[in-house]
């Protein structure tokens, strides 16, 4: 293991080096500048918990990464770990080991573990967690880890804007319901803070509005997620968000093969569904995983280490959420439609609309899901 891991490190490097120094050395970058080297960029590696071209999470904090590259901010390099999740604890140990690195990052839900001992052992490497938080037994966040999370009760809101608004359209494929879906991946505080934002955004402009929401209680079963779709759909709902990873998009198939339309999440699903699915995609909510990583590394850039040892909640303001508001948003959203989100975006950020959460102890988001309940 040890030495293929070297070995992928090496080309990692190799290709890192040639895609940023143009084959320059110190001492010739030291001639142009002078005599004097420019100050160091940081170095930083990305670890996949599997392999790019997800085009959602790892694709998106990779962009996010090559930006800072392309500005000169960072050295890059980014290691596939693939998905065999037995080997990603020493992936994780190699680097850190190395010396090398100034930042590690890694993301989604499944790191933690893995990220935890590695990071205990070693308090003088900084790690950036992006879409879930480390903690230790004890439920305290490390000095030396960074834990990005992504407001996505704001996102749910524009979302649910959207839907509420087009629930009362014209729009061709419509039926004379006012149900809206939600195909949900697990019954967590996470899914149910995309679902809070959902009605509230929903129910703002559309007060009448039901959500027939479900759990498939699987991000990877996507016969599930389809079969929920097109219950959903006989149950009434003709506009669908699927906020369950590769399950929860496959209820766009139900919406497709019905006629009605479905809504993506993290990604700008348009882009990467099928082209018969695509047709069929509103818009998509988007969890700008890129974009936070730039944030963060920024802000450290800039002498300021404050989300270090805690865990930050990006939201609009910050680029962490956001909505597509072009393609299809653009053609089948009425002129109504599209004021009310950019107006409901507008009201979040400067605080007029504060959109409640899954997260917040106090708020009873079950009594709220129930109030709405369309569906068995």
């Amino acid at each position: 293991m040890k030495k293929l891991f070297a070995l992928l490190l090496a080309l990692a490097l190799v290709f890192s080096f040639a895609a940023c120094g143009g084959g320059t050395t110190e001492s010739e970058a030291e001639s142009e500048s002078g005599g004097e080297s420019e100050a160091t960029a940081l170095n930083v590696v990305y670890l996949v918990n599997g392999n790019l071209g997800d085009k959602s999470f790892f694709d998106s904090a990779e962009s996010g990464l090559v930006a800072l590259e392309s500005e000169g901010l960072i050295t890059k390099t980014t290691i596939e770990m693939g998905p065999d999740e037995a080997t990603w604890q020493s992936y994780v140990e190699e680097v850190t080991a190395s010396g090398e690195y100034d930042i590690v990052v890694v993301g989604t839900w499944q790191m933690p573990t893995y990220v935890l001992p590695v990071a205990e052992a070693n308090p003088d490497q900084k790690y950036i967690i992006f879409d879930t938080e480390v903690l230790d037994a004890d439920g305290n966040y490390l000095p030396n880890i960074a834990s990005i999370q992504y407001n996505q009760n704001d996102m749910g809101y524009l979302v649910g804007v959207f839907a509420g608004m087009m629930e009362l359209s014209e729009l061709e494929g419509l039926n004379d319901e006012n149900i809206i879906g939600f195909v949900g991946g697990m019954d967590s505080p996470v899914i149910c803070d995309f679902l809070v934002g959902y009605i509230e955004g929903a129910r703002s402009v559309n007060p009448d509005v039901m959500v027939d929401w479900r759990w498939i209680n699987s991000y990877v079963d996507t016969a599930l997620g389809k079969e929920i779709g097109a219950a959903e759909i006989q149950a009434g709902a003709d506009i669908i968000w699927g906020c369950g990873g590769n399950a929860g998009s496959a209820a766009v198939e139900a919406c497709a093969e019905a006629g009605v339309w479905f809504i993506g999440v993290d990604s700008d699903q348009e882009l990467t569904l099928a082209e018969e699915y695509a047709a069929v995609t509103l818009t998509s909510g988007l969890k700008n995983c890129g974009t936070s990583l730039e944030y963060v590394i920024k802000q450290y850039l800039e002498g300021n280490e404050s989300a270090w040892g805690t865990c930050v909640y990006l939201g609009l303001a910050e680029g962490g959420v956001g909505i597509v508001t072009d393609k299809n948003f653009a053609t089948y959203g009425t002129a109504e439609a599209q004021e009310a989100v950019a107006a409901a975006e507008e009201a979040i950020r400067n605080g007029e609309i504060v959109v409640n959460s899954a997260f917040d102890a106090d708020f009873d988001y079950y009594a709220l899901m129930d109030e709405v309940k369309s569906g068995s």
